[in-house]
């Protein structure tokens, strides 16, 4: 493979068939839907990529093209715990496997454990390692150790708490009323 690769117009097939490796990093401007939680944050750093191609045999023996797929980034969020920013490094491992038309991927993803994805003469592979940095977000992020204390009891001034704990039984017992 002479001519530079272009991470959002990816031929796979003969990406795959070079074995070739395409690396890089990209401002998170780029990824719009990484776009940081907290306003007035600092954004998302750069977002770090490195793909492999390569062909494997499939099942039934003939070479189908697969790619290796790693990334990584920092994201500005928000702590769960203190309500504070908190920076949380994501980072994605993935192979995927290539098949010629939508209909064979979809057939073939649910039969089979590895991520099925359709080949493309203009693949956008930034994509892709935006979708895979998302599914990886954490569902509730925290810092390891909060900067501030964190405050984990409320109490309303307006509520009145009563010493006298009423049983339900009795309270069921006055509503018996003898038959005669």
């Amino acid at each position: 493979m002479n001519a530079p690769l272009n991470p959002r117009r990816l031929s796979i097939a003969p990406f795959t068939q070079a074995a070739a490796r395409l690396s890089g990093s990209r401002s998170g401007s780029e990824f719009g839907r990484l776009l940081p939680e907290p306003e007035g944050s600092q954004g998302v750093g750069e977002v770090f990529f490195e793909a492999f191609g390569e062909l494997r045999p499939n099942a039934k023996g003939a070479m189908s093209p697969w790619i290796r797929l790693e990334a990584h980034t920092t994201l500005p969020m928000v702590c769960q715990r203190c309500l504070e920013p908190v920076d949380v490094e994501i980072a994605v491992s993935r192979e995927f496997r290539f098949v010629a038309t939508e209909a064979q991927a979809e057939l073939e993803d649910d039969q089979s454990e590895e991520d099925v994805l359709v080949s493309a003469p203009d693949f956008d592979l930034l994509a892709l390692v935006e979708d895979e940095l998302l599914m990886a977000l954490p569902p509730s992020p925290k810092h390891q150790q909060c900067p501030h204390r964190v405050k984990l009891a409320v109490a309303d001034k307006d509520f009145v708490v009563t010493d006298e704990v009423v049983n339900p039984f009795a309270v069921l017992g006055q509503l018996k009323t003898p038959k005669g």
